[in-house]
């Protein structure tokens, strides 16, 4: 009662104090409604934030998982590194797919529609880029640089270079990826082996000059021969192995020398085929033309003589029934063919008494009589 704090009095005068009014110990009931009533806003915003950016990571979520396969490739699913599916079913066309989240599953590409090549540079000599792209010979040494430069040996112990390149295409995606650590490697280890496999089974002169394409057959086959036995997934077509053979460096000159006498003795060679079946032909010629006209000579001389045996069996009655008739004929035929050229003509009969005439002739020429020549005006 005398302003003592402690007193009970002014609790009561605080707790019979009419709502909304102030006092000394907080705000008034309103204010803190208002403030409930913002926090609770607040909240809820927060929730349909946090529902937002959820929405959002789901579609995240779900769109990472989305991934195309381009029109020249397959893919393969994995699910903690396994294929997907089972067969045919475990490669995924062009277009879109989609799959879960790394490390749930992954996926792997493979282009199947394209040509990959490889190069077994084993057997040749060393080149740099520039050498390489140019197709330039580097300089000779004298020597072969051991562990640079490479070389097979032939079949008949010579030294030559040598170099394939192999064009294929994967035909089995599964095998060629899951089944081998690196196919591209070991096809170039493959490669390596097929060129001095073959290598050793041919000459120098047929693996550089004379028979370049069984070379490079043998070199194909082997290839495919272990293509098939290791199951290694590709696919090899004929001429997709294309072979590069080169004599040593420092033995160049040498090789290009028997290269040119080999050409000039068979440009020798054909030149001597060609005059003699030109001297053949013409000789054949000659001779059919000889034979043929000794065939028709023959021909008409059988022809004549079987003529004239002909009229002299028709003749032959004709004489034997009078031989001096005939013969006075045959006289006067030819004494009619020779006085026709004759200039002086003498004829003695014969004598009555069979004796011969005496006749003493003086063969002296008449001179000849000068023709007049006749003028030009004339």
């Amino acid at each position: 009662m005398n302003g003592d704090p402690s007193s009970p009095e002014p609790r009561r005068t605080h707790e019979g104090s009419a709502p909304g009014s102030p006092t000394a110990s907080g705000p008034p009931r309103g204010v803190e409604d208002a403030r409930a009533q913002a926090l609770s806003e607040a909240l809820r915003s927060s929730f349909d934030i946090v529902k937002f950016l959820m929405a959002l990571l789901v579609a995240a979520f779900v769109l990472s998982g989305v991934f195309t396969v381009k029109p020249n490739q397959v893919a393969i699913k994995l699910r903690f590194g396994r294929p997907v599916g089972i067969g045919a079913a475990q490669l995924l066309k062009p277009g879109l797919h989609w799959k879960l989240p790394y490390p749930i599953e992954d996926v792997v590409y493979v282009p199947v529609g394209e040509s990959h090549t490889v190069t077994s540079t084993a057997g040749w000599y060393a080149q740099t880029e520039a050498e390489a792209a140019t197709g330039q010979r580097p300089q000779a040494l004298g020597l072969l640089r051991t562990g640079v430069d490479g070389y097979t040996l032939t079949g008949d112990g010579d030294i030559i270079h040598a170099r394939a390149t192999l064009t294929y295409r994967i035909r089995d995606p599964i095998s060629y990826v899951f089944n081998f650590a690196n196919a591209t490697n070991l096809l170039q280890h493959l490669l390596d082996n097929a060129l001095f496999y073959a290598s050793a089974r041919f000459t120098a002169d047929d693996a550089l000059y004379r028979n370049k394409l069984a070379f490079q057959e043998a070199v194909q086959a082997r290839l495919q021969q272990w293509v098939e036995q290791l199951k290694l997934g590709v696919r090899i077509e004929s001429g997709e192995v294309r072979i590069d053979t080169a004599p040593p460096i420092d033995v160049v000159e040498a090789f290009n020398n028997v290269i040119r006498a080999r050409n000039q003795g068979s440009t020798k060679i054909q030149e001597a085929e060609t005059y003699a079946r030109s001297a053949t032909n013409k000789a054949i010629g000659e001779a059919s033309v000889i034979v043929r006209g000794a065939m028709t000579s023959s021909n008409y001389l059988v022809t004549t003589v079987a003529a004239e045996a002909d009229r002299f069996e028709k003749l032959l009655p004709t004489y034997a029934a009078n031989p001096d008739l005939f013969t006075e004929r045959l006289l006067l035929d030819k004494a009619g063919q020779i006085f026709t050229n004759a200039r002086i003509k003498i004829f003695l009969p014969e004598r009555s008494d069979g004796k011969l005439w005496e006749v003493r002739l003086q063969l002296s020429k008449e001179p000849d009589i000068p023709k007049k020549e006749t003028s030009k005006t004339e």
